[in-house]
């Protein structure tokens, strides 16, 4: 029982960010019906960003409280990746929307290498390290141990959930990318600016995942330039999982998706009797993109819809 519930939370933790990250993918496929793979180097960068601030923060010597060091280089970190989200849409995806499918597709991985290999120059290949601000003492829960850290984690992902659902349902801006995700032609002859609605969307999307990002440097104490990849395929996994273009399923699909990899991790290391959960971990992600894609194509929650003109 104690190995279930230590396993639930580390999925929960792990759902939590996958889950965030795949909002990214979902929001930007359910408008524009492209799957931007360049949103997992976003999430690395941001946590590079976030990690770089706060040792120059550090650096200086100044006697700053850890929660205003990290927000500080959150509200520095967010802003560049918002930044680099809305110029990856506006120079290499805005240009071919009208291209054959395969086009901004090719593109897409094209921005994601890119990315990377100016992340390895300006931060180089090593781990670099988050520093050491919080003090981690586990905390005790059903007999499975949890850090505040952690539960920060889930507590920030749950509340960034709720509120882009809210400015989705409830907004004007919402309402905007409903109409836009529906028919960006209809939407644009009833006064709504289609270009600004998807770059708000990017921008968006970036912002959630830069967050993400600086949750999994945080949780692991370090981050890689190669670090965006593996995330972005299993947010991806985990959107596909929910239904791709359904909010909802995304935040589903992710936490489902951490849980499935913990458990699944969890109970191989106690049936090998090492540690061999851990190096199959990974498996888990793209064995549930198989199922799903082979039992149901349409996610949990996605629906059939036709091919767009």
């Amino acid at each position: 029982m104690d190995i279930f519930v230590q396993q639930l939370i580390n999925g929960l933790i792990l759902g939590s960010i996958y889950a965030l990250i795949a909002l990214g993918y979902t929001m930007v496929y359910g408008i524009l019906g492209l799957i931007n793979f360049a949103h997992g180097e976003v999430v690395m960068i941001g946590a590079m960003v976030c990690i770089t601030c706060l040792n120059l923060l550090i650096g200086n010597g100044s006697d700053i409280s850890p929660l205003l060091l990290i927000g500080a280089s959150v509200l520095m970190a967010v802003p560049v990746c918002a930044f680099l989200g809305y110029s990856i849409e506006r120079i290499a995806y805005r240009p071919l929307r009208k291209a054959p499918r395969l086009a901004p597709l090719i593109t897409a991985i094209g921005v994601s290498i890119v990315l990377q290999n100016l992340a390895m120059i300006i931060w180089g290949r090593q781990y670099v390290p988050f520093p050491p601000i919080f003090a981690n003492q586990p905390l005790q829960f059903l007999g499975a141990s949890i850090t505040p850290l952690q539960i920060s984690i889930i507590v920030l992902a749950a509340l960034m959930m709720g509120g882009l659902l809210v400015l989705v349902q409830k907004t004007k801006l919402g309402r905007a990318m409903r109409a836009t995700a529906q028919s960006p032609q209809v939407a644009s002859l009833m006064g709504v600016n289609v270009n600004q609605v998807i770059g708000m969307t990017f921008v968006i999307g970036s912002c959630l995942g830069s967050v993400a990002g600086i949750m999994v440097a945080a949780n692991y104490g370090q981050a890689h330039s190669y670090m965006g990849f593996l995330l972005g395929l299993k947010a991806f996994s985990a959107a596909v999982l929910g239904g791709i273009g359904n909010i909802p399923g995304a935040m589903i699909g992710g936490l489902l998706l951490g849980v499935i990899e913990s458990l699944g991790a969890g109970y191989i290391g106690q049936l090998t009797h090492d540690v061999l959960g851990s190096q199959y971990q990974d498996i888990f992600a793209f064995l549930v993109l198989i199922t799903v894609l082979v039992f149901r194509p349409s996610g949990l929650m996605g629906e059939k819809v036709s091919e767009r003109p």
